[in-house]
């Protein structure tokens, strides 16, 4: 049986036709997928990179590296997540609502995370850094689905909720 042979560089130019198509705002959900994972790989080099530097090189305490490496990491998140991931949509929050539960969802991850770096590598028998690269490593599911559905969604979806009223609750008419 012989081998296909490809053109020098086809392979090279589909790779490349298949990240325009997925970096398009009309790529829909595979492409809003594939860039949130770029965004959330980009805050989390940023993230472990600057945790580490702070709490190996520098010294500070690890929790508190955590704290810069995070916040550095998300503030750099957020921004790419209303530039890019999500663009091309208008949103039904507005930028301070967005930001705001952004927050919170960032604080839930942050006191997950901090409670199980100082709780569980003891219980465990492990170092602080496989517990914290564990919850690095658990969280971008949860995160794609919380953001897109509660924080960076777009008008429409506010109109049109998943889920219908409970039996007997009326809603307000949009007229």
């Amino acid at each position: 049986m012989g081998s296909l042979q490809e053109a020098p560089g086809a392979t090279t130019q589909r790779v490349l036709a298949a990240a325009r198509r997925l970096h398009s705002p009309g790529s829909g959900l595979m492409g809003e997928g594939f860039r949130f994972l770029v965004t959330g790989g980009v805050a989390v080099v940023i993230n472990v990179a600057l945790t580490n530097v702070l709490a190996y090189v520098v010294g500070l305490p690890f929790e508190l590296a955590f704290a810069i490496g995070l916040g550095t990491a998300v503030t750099t998140q957020f921004a790419l997540f209303r530039l890019w991931v999500w663009r091309g949509k208008e949103f039904a929050l507005r930028l301070h609502h967005q930001a705001g539960r952004f927050v919170l969802a960032v604080a839930l991850v942050y006191g997950l995370t901090a409670a199980a770096t100082s709780l569980l590598p003891s219980a465990l028998g492990v170092p602080t850094e496989v517990v914290y690269l564990a919850c690095v490593a658990a969280s971008p599911g949860v995160s794609f689905l919380i953001s897109r559905h509660g924080i960076f969604h777009p008008e429409e979806d506010a109109e049109n909720p998943v889920s219908p009223a409970p039996v007997g609750v009326d809603l307000p008419s949009h007229n």
